[in-house]
């Protein structure tokens, strides 16, 4: 999550109850074509669902696919929750108290979500390792952890050379086991200027046989830290968001990596995902809520443009994350601040955890 640092007073909010399901706030919705290649991935006619529009900063979506129907997993990293979504509209706190720890009035970023001053609390990135294990990016705990079968947490990297994270923000696990996180800043009370900050800049990391690898940083970018962070379907390339540049790397044998190019320039960048034929899916954070669809050679397809509803109190509609569900991957569910928004698309995404259909692309490719 991208969200502007703010002053010195923050104001903690709470997840109001969201509404599953409505069609409301959508007539705004665009799909904008740049390419036709854009009508192999979207029908220019499809529609937008929401399923929730009351959370407080949503972020994280990641499917579970654990029988016909599956659900959907997302965080509030205002109200310090993770929210279970079934396909039938019921929602439930899947896992409360993301940060347990003993500081809590002494942690999390202080940012802005629509006129509120809030605080970064709970989780934000989400993914599933090959055990159908969830992995949680939690900021305000300056770790990256895993929940096991029987509800218990295990820390698999909060610390790169003895020093702390400053704010674990999204992660993405590869299928022999290797696991790579951003570090931002959303940890901090007072953000990058923090007496609390211990690692002076900030990195991408890689979890290997449990050693933690710095793999890249923020260091010779004008702006920014590494955000969104994804993995090529056949997992060669590593993508991270870094400011305004969206970089591609190449994987090593050693699962580090190498030669980075950019791979897009264009302003805000948050969280990212990659589909099976590995066009990007890129989100633009706080700013306008846009998605953009950019093919695996760099070039534009289109953008799915979120509505912006008027009035008052403001209402923040972004784009924080995507993330690909359903039964068939064709589920395409997007993190939109105040919002959740659902869309189906006429090819499959890549979805991480135990999943035939990923293996299948992989395959294929």
């Amino acid at each position: 999550m991208a969200c502007k640092s703010v002053g010195l007073l923050a104001i903690a909010a709470v997840a109001l109850l969201a509404a599953c399901g409505s069609p409301q706030n959508t007539s705004g919705f665009a799909i904008v074509k740049l390419d036709p290649a854009l009508d192999a991935i979207v029908s220019a006619d499809a529609t937008l669902e929401t399923l929730g529009d009351r959370f407080g900063l949503t972020e994280g979506p990641v499917w579970i696919q654990d029988d016909a129907n599956g659900y959907l997993l997302f965080s509030d990293l205002i109200a310090n929750v993770i929210y279970k979504r079934t396909p039938d509209g019921q929602l439930s706190a899947f896992l409360e108290n993301v940060y347990d720890g003993p500081d809590i009035l002494n942690v999390g970023q202080q940012t802005r979500r629509g006129r509120m001053n809030v605080i970064i609390i709970g989780a934000n990135g989400l993914t599933l390792d090959r055990e159908g294990r969830l992995i949680i990016a939690s900021p305000a705990s300056r770790a990256v952890f895993r929940i096991e079968k029987d509800g218990t947490r295990t820390v698999l990297a909060d610390r790169y050379q003895s020093k702390r994270f400053s704010g674990p923000n999204d992660v993405v696990v590869k299928s022999n086991g290797s696991l790579y996180f951003t570090d931002g800043n959303s940890g901090l009370r007072g953000g990058a200027n923090s007496p609390a900050r211990e690692i002076p800049f900030n990195g991408f990391y890689l979890v290997r046989n449990s050693t933690v690898t710095l793999v890249g940083s923020n260091e010779g970018f004008a702006q920014g830290f590494p955000n969104g962070i994804a993995l090529s379907p056949d997992e060669k390339h590593l993508y991270v968001t870094i400011g305004r540049k969206i970089m591609r790397y190449d994987i090593q044998a050693d699962d580090t990596v190498a030669n980075g190019v950019e791979f897009l320039d264009v302003e805000n960048n948050d969280g990212l995902k990659v589909d099976a034929n590995g066009n990007v899916f890129s989100t633009t954070g706080a700013g306008p809520g846009e998605v953009r669809i950019t093919s695996p050679e760099g070039k534009r397809l289109g953008t799915l443009r979120l509505p912006q509803p008027p009035g008052e109190p403001r209402e923040q509609i972004c784009a924080t994350n995507v993330g690909f569900g359903d039964a068939d991957g064709k589920g395409l569910y997007i993190t939109a601040c105040t919002h959740v928004f659902h869309i189906r698309l006429n090819s499959p995404g890549v979805r991480p955890g135990p999943s035939p259909l990923i293996q299948a692309d992989r395959i294929r490719k």
